[in-house]
């Protein structure tokens, strides 16, 4: 049975911007383009790999006049995304062309990191990883696959205390804690290989409370996977008997199927399942080339499509 992070979402102000910095300067595919399933005035943008498979996924929501959020206590901070370890001088090159905010490399756990923000200050990370140039990864005309971006590598999530927070990676969702830095616990997925992208959440200690404030930029909530329907259900089930967390109802988002709940640490955690996956309304080839809508919304399309920003 599969663990790990199945995708984290985002929010984001102008969504031409957030196209061109994603597919461009990232390099990864967009998967899916379809809206918010609770405001269809706004896009919901997937990108990731070739086929968008769990762990590869990164999501967004963009506003148009969206006002900048403040990261605190009980958010995530940080998103960092795997490349080869041989790629880093490749990318720190390629911030720099492309004008991001970024920081030197660094080693962080023995892993080298380029920290850096997109244009809407989302707080990213290039962590080099080394042995991975044979995955497979989505390429382009600027970014040949050997230093292509291969999926998410971690979370960082900032927590008051972070035992509780612990306590439903362990034993809910599937970590084990394999290593401590200073104020920051390190967790893997149990049964992922080496391969695995999405693998890791990094909690951070608050040293202070501090409250944030949601805008572009922040992190609006992080997918852990679940196999499928039953999977999903006994994490539900732990949760609830031994953790006392209720989740919501399950709610189809035609590419998984959601439950939502707000961990110990106030962090926003969904369960998605795999299934049934991004190819189930357009072919692998055309992935993220046309706007799809859920059923709900497909009488409505020209409205819909009226007030979304024009985009390529």
């Amino acid at each position: 049975m599969a663990h790990g992070i199945h995708h984290v979402t985002i929010m984001a102000g102008r969504a031409h911007r957030n196209l061109d910095v994603y597919t461009r300067t990232l390099g990864l595919r967009l998967v899916k383009k379809t809206v918010n399933f609770d405001d269809p005035s706004t896009y919901h943008f997937y990108y990731g790999d070739e086929t968008g498979r769990p762990g590869t996924i990164v999501t967004f929501f963009p506003w148009e006049h969206a006002s900048p959020g403040q990261s605190g206590v009980g958010e995530t901070i940080e998103t960092a995304l795997r490349i080869p370890e041989t790629a880093i001088a490749f990318w720190t090159h390629r911030l720099v062309e492309a004008g991001l905010r970024h920081e030197a490399p660094a080693k962080r756990f023995g892993e080298t990191v380029i920290r850096f923000r997109d244009p809407d200050g989302t707080r990213l990370a290039l962590v080099g990883v080394p042995g991975i140039e044979r995955e497979s990864a989505w390429s382009t005309a600027e970014i040949p696959a050997e230093v292509a971006i291969r999926g998410v590598h971690a979370v960082g999530l900032l927590v008051a205390d972070t035992a509780p927070t612990g306590a439903i990676l362990t034993g809910v969702l599937g970590f084990a804690e394999i290593a401590r830095d200073e104020d920051v616990v390190r967790y893997r997925a149990t049964d992922a290989a080496d391969d695995t992208p999405g693998a890791i959440v990094d909690l951070h200690r608050a040293g202070a409370p501090f409250r944030g404030r949601l805008g572009a930029g922040s992190v609006h909530h992080v997918a852990f996977r679940a196999a499928d329907d039953a999977a999903q259900a006994d994490m539900v089930t732990r949760l609830s008997a031994e953790h006392g967390l209720r989740t919501t109802e399950q709610r189809d988002r035609n590419y998984f199927r959601s439950v939502y709940f707000r961990e110990p640490g106030g962090v926003l955690f969904e369960i998605a399942t795999d299934v049934p996956g991004f190819a189930v309304d357009e072919p692998v080839a055309a992935l993220g080339t046309a706007l799809k809508l859920p059923a709900q919304y497909e009488g409505r399309r020209a409205a819909i499509e009226a007030v979304l920003p024009q985009v390529a």
